[in-house]
């Protein structure tokens, strides 16, 4: 079985489908990864080089691997950045395809559209696009706070705030909702405010359960840590089938890999030198449900 990881594509660093297969093959995933974005570099360093892909290619890819007739074991469908509105309807007919083929493959989509001091930074008419149409066929969904509140259109400064988010989130259709980083008392919308701890949330519409780690002070925006972290997530589950265990288990290796990362004072994810946190995390997180 597979795991179809339709997302950006950086040559140097780690974002999109570089942050997310290496972390699924190290899981014992097979990754067939279509690549929506080309670039030089992750758009966190101000300047790059490449193209956005479009949809036509997405489309094509998919076609060839209906072609080969291995549809049908495929497991799960990932989804991350989307480079335009096109890309992400091509992304919901892979997803329909994949699902003709596999009616209980599932499907994880890392919304991304912003974050906290950064504000959205995809192009107009995503962050509706996701609301209203994307997430309404997802298995799983796995926003930050500054996404969960665009989404929801809720205030999600409170843990109560949060939650009636995440429900409202539940209602359009997607089981599990993971949410990758909450700051209580803070809102989204502002500027990002280091503490000593961060959380990570996760329901499954019965059971929320709240993760805490330390918050590591990093002076630069760590690019395609949310994307490991769904990657991780969905690897988990699929594992699992528990959101309680996978977000334990995906906690302590995102954590592993951001300390690692943050000790030797990169601007990359030191994804190569410290992937054994993938498999067996140095550190152990409980999650308590809340």
């Amino acid at each position: 079985m597979a795991i179809l990881s339709i997302q950006s594509h950086v040559v140097y660093g780690y974002a999109g489908n570089t942050a997310a297969v290496f972390p699924l093959q190290r899981l014992g995933r097979e990754v067939w990864a279509v690549n929506t974005v080309e670039f030089s570099n992750h758009t966190g360093y101000g300047a790059w080089q490449g193209q956005v892909l479009g949809a036509a290619l997405a489309e094509a890819l998919i076609q060839g691997l209906e072609e080969r007739g291995v549809l049908g074991t495929c497991e799960a469908v990932l989804s991350g950045y989307m480079g335009d509105a096109d890309v992400g309807l091509a992304v919901m007919q892979a997803v329909r395809r994949v699902r003709t083929r596999n009616p209980q493959a599932l499907y994880c989509c890392d919304p991304v559209m912003g974050d906290a001091g950064r504000g959205f930074y995809v192009k107009p008419g995503i962050p509706d696009l996701f609301k209203n149409q994307v997430i309404t066929l997802a298995d799983l969904i796995t926003p930050n706070q500054f996404e969960l509140e665009a989404l929801s259109g809720m205030d999600t400064s409170s843990l109560a705030g949060t939650r009636r988010a995440m429900e409202s989130l539940h209602a359009k259709g997607p089981k599990v909702v993971l949410v990758t980083s909450f700051r209580e008392g803070v809102s989204p919308l502002g500027s990002v405010r280091s503490g000593d701890h961060i959380d990570m949330l996760v329901s499954d519409g019965n059971e929320l359960y709240r993760i805490r780690t330390p918050e590591l002070a990093f002076t630069t925006v760590m690019a395609g840590s949310g994307d490991l972290t769904a990657a991780v997530f969905l690897s988990r589950y699929l594992e699992t089938r528990d959101i309680r265990q996978s977000l334990e288990l995906c906690a302590a290796s995102v954590y592993g890999i951001m300390e690692a990362t943050f000790a030797r004072r990169s601007r990359e994810l030191l994804m190569i030198q410290a992937q054994e946190e993938l498999v067996a995390p140095s550190s152990v997180f409980q999650a308590v449900r809340l």
